[in-house]
């Protein structure tokens, strides 16, 4: 049977709403955490909301989600901006999904750029809030030799004595 194809954002009035709204929020998030404000970043996340960030333990909560954002800011990370590229949302549920770009700046003032993807899971408890927040990064990991090199002492080597695997008898 035909069905007509409708778009992951919809195209009513109350989809487009959402749509925007969330886009509204995802920059409120940004400019508010490029400002220092991080409690107004946390008070988007519902009382259960967790924040997954990558190599960190998940965060529940807004207050220790507050604290977390205060940490990346204390540590460099600024010029947070968010780009939604979809949203789809049913009843009071929608997800977001977009891309990053932040820059951090080290201890000796270089600065490194991070870009990547993200996936906000939101619910309107009176007003949007977010549930799920987790992102990944675009840029390639260190590799596994690179890392064990950085965590070997001063001065060892690693010394390759053959490349020829033994044959059996």
């Amino acid at each position: 049977m035909y069905r007509p194809y409708s778009s992951p954002i919809g195209g009513t009035a109350s989809s487009m709403d959402v749509l925007s709204t969330i886009r509204g929020l995802t920059q409120d998030f940004s400019m508010n955490f490029n400002t220092g404000n991080y409690d107004q970043v946390a008070g988007l996340f519902a009382s259960d909301g967790i924040f997954m960030a990558p190599h960190n333990e998940s965060i529940v909560g807004p207050k220790p989600i507050e604290r977390k954002l205060r940490e990346f800011g204390e540590n460099g990370y600024q010029d947070l901006r968010l780009e939604t590229i979809r949203v789809d949302s049913s009843g009071d549920m929608a997800m977001e999904i977009g891309r990053y770009s932040v820059s951090v700046v080290s201890e000796n003032s270089s600065t490194n750029a991070d870009r990547g993807k993200y996936v906000k899971v939101w619910r309107r408890l009176g007003a949007w809030r977010i549930v799920a927040d987790c992102w990944s990064s675009n840029l390639p990991a260190a590799s596994a030799q690179a890392s064990e090199e950085k965590s070997m002492p001063p001065g060892d080597k690693v010394t390759v004595i053959s490349n020829e695997v033994p044959k059996s008898a």
